[in-house]
């Protein structure tokens, strides 16, 4: 069984940061690709970003490039999310996702999926 546990949302300021950060547990091949999806109030859950284990392979949405950072270490089994230059437009839950093949990761089928946290861009 694998879970997700994500952590780092919270309220901030347009042009502010926040580090989300998502730990895993479980068999480490089912979490081989980790990424993050966002889903706001409203609207259809979206991919951001994802990055296999080796880091050789970082897949980024065009919401995320130039502003979002993704990081994985994998002694701790977690990953990770810098968001930059925030924008109101990025208020959402966001959640991480696993799986031991990319390509469900960016289809948005991933096996795993975590609880979300809450990230409000706001004056």
């Amino acid at each position: 069984q694998v879970q997700l546990v994500e952590s780092g949302g919270g309220l901030v300021r347009p042009g502010g940061s926040l580090r989300l950060s998502c730990a895993a547990s479980g068999s480490r091949n089912s979490f081989n690709t980790m990424g993050w999806y966002r889903q706001a109030s409203g609207k259809e859950r979206e991919f951001v970003a994802a990055l296999s284990y080796d880091e050789q392979n970082k897949y980024y949405a065009d919401i995320a490039k130039g502003r979002f950072t993704i990081s994985r270490d994998i002694f701790k089994n977690a990953v990770y999310l810098e968001m930059n230059n925030l924008k109101p437009e990025d208020t959402a839950v966001y959640f991480c996702v696993a799986d031991s093949n990319s390509y469900y990761v960016r289809q948005g089928t991933a096996d795993y999926w975590g609880q979300g946290t809450r990230v409000t861009v706001s004056p």
